[in-house]
């Protein structure tokens, strides 16, 4: 009897020692802690649960960054048009540019894309959005791109950059409307901030047999070796303090790609010493 007695309470500690570090971790997650985890110990069902409860953890914990992901993209994007915006009403402010009709249907514009962004960012945050959803049109790729450069023109002549556009008259590609000016307009965001004052940008296109090529480069310090190929990644900063000091959020160029490659296009970047390309390409 002694012995029976001895055994059950040695088999209900072993059974209650896991399930009580489950149920604090499970307190943990529901405090908002989703890195809790459980050893792995005990009995093989005991084992096993705790496989799946580490599972089920990971995959809130990847849950709560793509959400926290998702916030930090929606302020990126809505403040590209509003740079612009302000860059605009600034200068007209101040008396930099003369007020006109043209200028005030190119605000007019802008907020419009902002509206229009607003429903983008809620079809990328569809975990069912596909590429298939897009519906890619024939485009002006020159248009489009002379369009996205008035739009942030400002931004260069406030740090007095000279900005050489070299595209042919017309250049057509498929692509989705909203979605190409928003890569436009990240693209161009990106040398007006990593462009030094009085620097260079040069913003040409051209077509190829199967696709047509779009490029944005910059004078300046050119990108490490060793980061080139993580510039399109997700939050990734070259230069973590200087970024924060320009107001990089680390994540326009991953966007970048993620549009361009909604479309069937290719991203990539070169860099040496003296500056930056970064490029995209469409199908024709």
């Amino acid at each position: 009897m002694v012995a029976s007695g001895l055994l059950a309470a040695f088999l209900a500690g072993r059974l209650a020692r896991p399930l009580d570090e489950m149920a604090r971790a499970a307190r943990r997650i529901a405090g908002g802690d989703y890195e809790a985890r459980v050893p792995r110990s005990g009995p093989e069902e005991l084992a096993s649960l705790a496989d799946s409860f580490n599972q089920m953890a990971a995959g809130l914990a990847e849950q709560e960054r793509l959400r926290r992901e998702f916030i930090i993209n929606a302020a990126h994007e809505i403040r590209t048009p509003l740079t612009n915006l302000q860059g605009y009403l600034e200068a007209l402010r101040d008396g930099v540019i003369e007020p006109s009709p043209e200028q005030f249907s190119s605000l007019h514009e802008e907020t419009e894309r902002l509206l229009r962004l607003s429903r983008s960012l809620d079809m990328l945050a569809d975990p069912g959005w596909q590429r298939s959803s897009l519906e890619l049109q024939e485009v002006d790729l020159s248009q489009a791109v002379g369009t996205a450069y008035e739009l942030a023109r400002a931004t260069f002549e406030a740090k007095e950059i000279k900005v050489d556009l070299k595209l042919p008259e017309r250049l057509p590609a498929r692509a989705q409307g909203d979605l190409l000016a928003q890569v436009l307009a990240n693209l161009l965001q990106n040398a007006s901030r990593y462009t030094p004052a009085g620097g260079h940008v040069v913003v040409g296109s051209e077509a190829r047999s199967a696709d047509v090529l779009v490029w944005v480069s910059n004078s300046g310090d050119g990108i490490p070796a060793r980061d080139l190929p993580r510039v399109f990644e997700r939050f990734y900063r070259v230069e973590k303090s200087r970024d924060r000091a320009r107001g990089g959020a680390g994540i326009g160029l991953a966007i970048v790609k993620q549009l361009v490659e909604s479309a069937g296009g290719q991203v990539g970047a070169d860099s040496n010493r003296d500056g930056t390309r970064i490029w995209f390409s469409l199908p024709a």
